[in-house]
C-alpha cells in the first residue's frame, strides 16, 4: 500500500491519524495491552502500524490544476472553433472558385477577340 503514496502523502495520513487517535479515535487494530505497551502507547507508532495494515479510512485526492483543466477545455472549443472556420473556409473556396468559373466562361470570348487584334496588330507591322 505504501507504493502507491509520495513520502509526503504518507506523511501526511500518518500525521492525521495520530491527531485522531491523540483526540480520542478508537484504534482500528486489536492490539493487546502488550503491543500497546511496546509501542509506549505512541499514537504515531499506531497510525503507522494502521497504514500498514492497510485499515485507514483516509484517502488522497489528486486533483488537477484548474489552470490545465481550463487549458483543456479551452484547447476543446478552440479546436471546435477551428473547425468550423475551415468548413466556412471551404465554402466561401467552393463559392469563389464557381464565381470564377462562370466569369472565365465570360471571360474567354473577349479574350479571344483580344488575341486576335494583337495578331493582326502584329501582321500589320510585318507588312
Amino acid at each position: 500500500m505504501n507504493e502507491e503514496f509520495t513520502k509526503y502523502e504518507v506523511a501526511r495520513i500518518i500525521g492525521a491519524r495520530a491527531l485522531q487517535l491523540a483526540m480520542g479515535a478508537p484504534i482500528l487494530l486489536k492490539l493487546d495491552k502488550e503491543e500497546l505497551e511496546k509501542l509506549n502507547y505512541d499514537v504515531i507508532k499506531i497510525a503507522e502500524k494502521e497504514f500498514q495494515a492497510g485499515v485507514l479510512p483516509i484517502t488522497v485526492r489528486r486533483p488537477l490544476p484548474k489552470k490545465r483543466e481550463e487549458k483543456l477545455v479551452a484547447e476543446k472549443e478552440e479546436t471546435e472553433e477551428e473547425e468550423k472556420k475551415k468548413i466556412e473556409l471551404e465554402e466561401r473556396e467552393t463559392q469563389e472558385i464557381a464565381e470564377e468559373g462562370e466569369i472565365m466562361e465570360l471571360a474567354k470570348p473577349e479574350d479571344e477577340t483580344e488575341e486576335e487584334t494583337t495578331e493582326s496588330e502584329e501582321e500589320g507591322i510585318e507588312i
